[in-house]
């Protein structure tokens, strides 16, 4: 399938990984792209930029085939090696990045100097924007759907993607609730050029995570989730669980009087405790609504091949046909 993503990006199918924290690891970025799309590491996971050098370094040694770095700018009192991580891209010859958080505005000069594609994760029309004007290559339009942190506008994929084909010159990918063929035909119906999915990724064998979490994902319906951190502004969905159960209480006891320090237990470092040793119920970690689109745990190739295959159908046999001759 040639799209605007397949060209910019130099792969085979349109559809991306997405950087996810404690998942995004070199194993499967790798599995990705040698299937066809394109695979991620998730920049920020890497404790230092010596590490993700070496991440790097681990991808390419399992893919011959285009990869990228997910890079989240986050407001923090002592913020990452920001210039350390973008030097550790630019020196491992990886030529395309996914940023999130923040505007990247400040940090797109050195990556562009050295011919970097750069995809930005928009949640509303004007964040896209404003990321095309500030010279990013592409966004990435994610609706409220979308595992993680959808904004604060609540604005689903139908109503957003058209949105932002109406407005965007540059291409854009459509991110949550994406699972399969039929998401990826509706994505390019509504003007996107591929799909980005994190969730659905997250299922499949070489997903470096526990096998705790590809489980619950297999049994969550898309009932499952849960917003949480409304009231701070930073809105995540979520995968229910104890934990969250937990933060919601607190949310409902402490009402507009809530900090970020009376959640921490549930929140901080929860993502080792989940993804690594399997603890389902330590606290909240990202998940979409698109979970109640999982029902097995393929291969990232047998996932990529069936979803291309679905959607080539649905176009030539299902939409084709539904024209009068």
């Amino acid at each position: 399938m040639k799209t605007r993503i397949t060209e910019l990006f130099g792969i085979r199918h349109p559809i991306i990984q997405g950087g996810m924290h404690f998942v995004g690891l070199a194993e499967l970025a790798a599995a990705v792209s040698n299937a066809g799309g394109l695979g991620i590491i998730t920049g920020l996971t890497q404790r230092t930029p010596e590490d993700l050098s070496r991440e790097i370094e681990r991808c390419r040694r399992m893919t011959d085939k285009p990869f990228g770095v997910n890079l989240t700018f986050l407001p923090a009192v002592t913020p990452p090696d920001y210039p350390g991580y973008v030097l550790a891209i630019l020196d491992g010859g990886v030529k395309i990045v996914e940023t999130a958080g923040n505007n990247p505005q400040r940090w797109l000069p050195p990556l562009q100097e050295a011919g970097v594609k750069v995809i930005h994760k928009c949640t509303s029309v004007r964040h896209a924007l404003k990321a095309q004007s500030i010279g990013c290559d592409a966004v990435s339009v994610d609706g409220f759907e979308c595992g993680g942190h959808p904004g604060e506008d609540d604005v689903p994929n139908m109503i957003l993607l058209p949105r932002a084909a109406d407005a965007l010159t540059i291409p854009f990918v459509s991110s949550g609730g994406m699972a399969d063929g039929r998401s990826l035909v509706a994505s390019l119906a509504l003007g996107a050029d591929g799909m980005n999915m994190g969730t659905r990724f997250m299922a499949t064998k070489e997903a470096p995570i526990h096998d705790n979490v590809k489980q619950a994902l297999v049994a969550a319906t898309e009932l499952d989730t849960r917003l949480v951190m409304r009231s701070l502004r930073n809105t995540e969905r979520v995968l229910v669980n104890a934990g969250v159960d937990r933060l919601l209480e607190k949310e409902r006891t402490l009402g507009q009087g809530l900090k970020f320090e009376d959640i921490m237990p549930e929140v901080a470092g929860v993502y080792p405790a989940v993804m690594q040793r399997g603890e389902m119920d330590a606290g909240a970690w990202s998940c979409g609504m698109v979970a109640g689109l999982i029902h097995d745990i393929p291969t990232c190739k047998e996932l990529i091949d069936r979803t291309m295959a679905q959607a080539t159908r649905i176009i030539r046999d299902r939409l084709e046909g539904m024209l009068e001759a």
